[in-house]
């Protein structure tokens, strides 16, 4: 199965924790956008306007398992 992707135009502000956040609801979760952007430097905060994949992730019910009700995603 091939990984699907969307994209993201970033703006002031941005950055890598922040995205996963966005898209995955977990800021720890940036590892796969990084890799997915090798020419994108890796800095503290992103420039504007550059234009970025996202990976699409597939959520897992185990995950939520046994996480208090605050940290589980709807």
């Amino acid at each position: 199965m091939s990984t699907q992707y969307l994209t993201h135009i970033s703006a002031a502000g941005d950055r890598w924790d922040l995205l996963s956040w966005k898209y995955y609801g977990d800021p720890t979760l940036f590892g796969p956008i990084v890799m997915a952007n090798p020419g994108i430097p890796i800095e503290a905060v992103l420039d504007a306007g550059l234009r970025l994949v996202i990976p699409v992730m597939q959520k897992s019910n185990n995950t939520a398992a046994g996480l208090p009700p605050w940290k589980q995603s709807s």
